[in-house]
């Protein structure tokens, strides 16, 4: 009997490659038992965190903190045995290990006690956080200087009298010999480090804050993270791929919101060609609609020189901007945008334009660079500088590390452990019916068009410079930052030309996709979950984008429980708006809870005096069971995994695949 021949060739080929990682049965059937031992596990901590908008010291307080659930592990912990102080402080420490530690130390006191005991704090908590993992996961997180010594002190049973001397021998003498501040720094990191399992990022990253970069720094350090794109990371991602179009969109925002330090610092981009330009050519313009936003201790900083210069870079930015856009619209029928073509229905004479079947009056037509006869085309002089800021973004070596992060971690949408995650929306008709667009010459809807949609994303970046399929690719970046309708951006029109030189402001408006009001629809909510494979009473769309306006009575919670808007407005200009500074979301393997934060003091506040950011948490749905890994995603990763392996010991078995016993 031919004992190959109840494998197939192509499995057999695979076991075969299988066999090389594990090349004997006890090698396959321990790696069975430690999976078999994972899938018993509790699910770990997934934390949500959406539309951080480059307020980097709140992002990383709420990531340090894991939203809380480190101070309230401190108070479970401690409660009877520590007072509120002293939990804030130890609080504090695991937040922020080094700057802590260097407040602590300068007191000048005999800190040796304050080590013990600090010390025996810091081991019970880190017990706790590595409590859900395996032993080996575990060693493969600690820091490599202090790994055997972390990984004895997690596991000595100080209840008995011989261990509970070596586990204090060990504590000792790291205080003896000066190691103390290091192991703390260490141990810390460990407890942050497994606090949280998974972090997703629900889209916006970039834009209105001050330090985009440090969040991205951030991330590319985190241990697990996805991403799901936002609105204004594809911006950035357009603009480091080479779009004229999103890099003159970058700079408008940033500058119409004085938030150039991410652009001049942050990456290193040079706007001496863009301020030499609006010098010289808007020079005698009338700018006042161009005003740059200084608010509270910003508006001290800056002479009227320097507004003057801020509101001309503005104003020559924005018109390249018109002018790109418009050259798009034009090549890109398909994207249905005519009724964005604005310059040419400017009548200079009587200072109005028309929109549709009205006529504004226009607070602003000093264009000199605008040609009435060919409102579109780009001077000499407009084109040199966007193609040297252009120019500028793909050179920036720390920018196309971050974009070229943001594509190898994310997406449009992600399914993950039952949850649908995504920033913006999924298009709908009035009628309740999935939106369908007819781009790159077929017609789709709903995850069809989501996956099209990222396919095509990532041709901007990744297909040849000059090519056909990346320009269009870069087009389709700007379709999505500002299309009709788009999935990322959500309404019917962006109404930048309206904002910015017209009076009335019910020019401008831009009218939500349907599914902002239907997403309050149980039934709607099941329906989007089935599209992308998702059934069952614990399956939830996770969405940002959209700042909740709690001030106004209005709840994150929307559709009966099966959908969490968690934007709450973490960058500072939306938080009057919204009454809060942020949702985010804990699922564990008890229960998921949504969290919400107040606007953070300040990094300095928090070192100095313990403060933390106030949040209310509540829990909105418990599970009849703790879950367990065997439950997840990540669990039927593992079970075909031990499904491969349990083939594998019957090849080996059955002479089919050969062990190789090494000596």
């Amino acid at each position: 009997m031919n004992t190959k021949s109840t494998f197939q060739p192509q499995e057999l080929q695979y076991l075969q490659l299988l066999a090389k990682q594990y090349p004997t049965v006890q090698a396959a059937s321990t790696e069975i038992i430690n999976l078999q031992a994972i899938l018993g596990l509790p699910k770990g901590t997934e934390h949500f965190i959406s539309d951080i908008h480059g307020e980097y010291e709140a992002f990383l307080h709420i990531l340090n903190s894991c939203s809380g659930v480190v101070k309230e592990k401190l108070d479970e912990l401690f409660g009877t045995t520590m007072t509120r102080a002293e939990r804030d402080q130890l609080a504090t420490l695991i937040y922020y290990p080094e700057e802590k530690l260097k407040l602590i130390t300068a007191q000048g006191d005999d800190l040796k006690e304050w080590y013990r005991i600090t010390l025996h704090r810091l081991i019970e908590v880190c017990r706790w956080a590595a409590s859900v993992y395996t032993r080996s996961k575990v060693r493969k997180a600690l820091p490599r200087d202090y790994a055997y010594i972390i990984d004895e002190l997690l596991h000595v049973n100080y209840d008995e009298a011989d261990k509970r001397d070596y586990y204090e021998n060990i504590i000792n003498t790291i205080i003896d010999i000066d190691q103390a501040p290091g192991f703390i720094i260490a141990v810390c990191g460990v407890i942050k480090r497994m606090a949280v399992d998974r972090l997703h990022i629900v889209g916006d990253i970039f834009d209105r804050g001050p330090r985009a970069d440090i969040v991205m720094d951030a991330l590319r350090g985190y241990h697990s993270v996805d991403i799901q794109w936002g609105n204004h990371d594809i911006l950035w991602m357009g603009a480091a791929s080479g779009s004229r179009t999103l890099v003159a969109t970058v700079l408008a925002n940033s500058i119409h919101y004085n938030n150039l330090e991410v652009i001049e610092t942050g990456y290193g981009i040079s706007l001496r060609p863009l301020s030499i330009f609006a010098n010289e050519v808007y020079k005698d313009c009338d700018t006042h609609r161009f005003a740059v936003k200084l608010t509270g201790a910003d508006a001290d900083q800056y002479t009227e020189k320097d507004k003057l210069l801020s509101a001309r870079m503005h104003k020559a930015i924005t018109v390249i901007l018109f002018k790109l856009e418009g050259q798009k619209v034009m090549r890109c029928p398909e994207f249905g945008m005519n009724d964005r073509l604005l310059l040419d229905k400017i009548d200079y004479a009587g200072k109005t334009v028309t929109i549709g079947d009205k006529t504004y009056p226009l607070e602003d037509c000093d264009f000199p660079t605008v040609d009435p006869t060919d409102p579109y085309a780009l001077t000499a002089e407009e084109s040199q500088v966007i193609d040297q800021l252009t120019a500028s973004f793909q050179r920036s070596e720390k920018l196309q590390k971050h974009i070229r992060f943001l594509y190898s971690k994310g997406g449009l949408y992600k399914v993950f452990n039952g949850n649908l995650l995504f920033h913006g929306c999924i298009p709908m008709t009035a009628e309740g019916e999935l939106m369908s667009f007819t781009i790159g010459g077929k017609k789709r809807a709903g995850r069809e068009f989501l996956d099209y949609a990222q396919t095509t994303a990532r041709r901007a970046y990744y297909d040849k410079p000059g090519s056909a399929e990346r320009q269009f690719g870069m087009d389709f970046l700007w379709w999505l930052w500002a299309g009709r309708n788009s999935p990322i951006f959500g309404r019917d029109r962006m109404t930048t030309f309206e904002r910015r030189l017209i009076a009335d402001e019910s020019a401008w408006t831009e009218p939500k996709n349907s599914y902002y009001t239907l997403y309050n629809d149980p039934a709607v909510c099941e329906a989007i979950l089935k599209e992308f494979g998702l059934e069952g009473p614990h399956c939830h769309i996770i969405n940002g984008h959209i700042p909740v306006k709690t001030k106004k009575g209005e709840s994150p919670i929307k559709g009966g429980g099966k959908l969490i808007v968690i934007d709450g407005g973490f960058c500072k200009a939306y938080q009057p708006t919204s009454g809060i500074a942020g949702y985010t979301l804990i699922y564990n393997s008890k229960n998921i809870r949504i969290v919400s934060h107040q606007p953070f003091a300040g990094r300095e506040e928090a070192i100095l005096h313990n403060h933390d950011i106030a949040n209310d948490s509540v829990i909105f749905e418990r599970m009849e069971n703790r879950v367990k890994i065997a439950e997840t995603d990540i669990g039927l990763e593992l079970k075909r995994q031990a499904d491969d392996l349990r083939r594998l010991l019957e090849a080996y078995r059955s002479g089919a695949v050969t062990e190789d016993h090494k000596e």
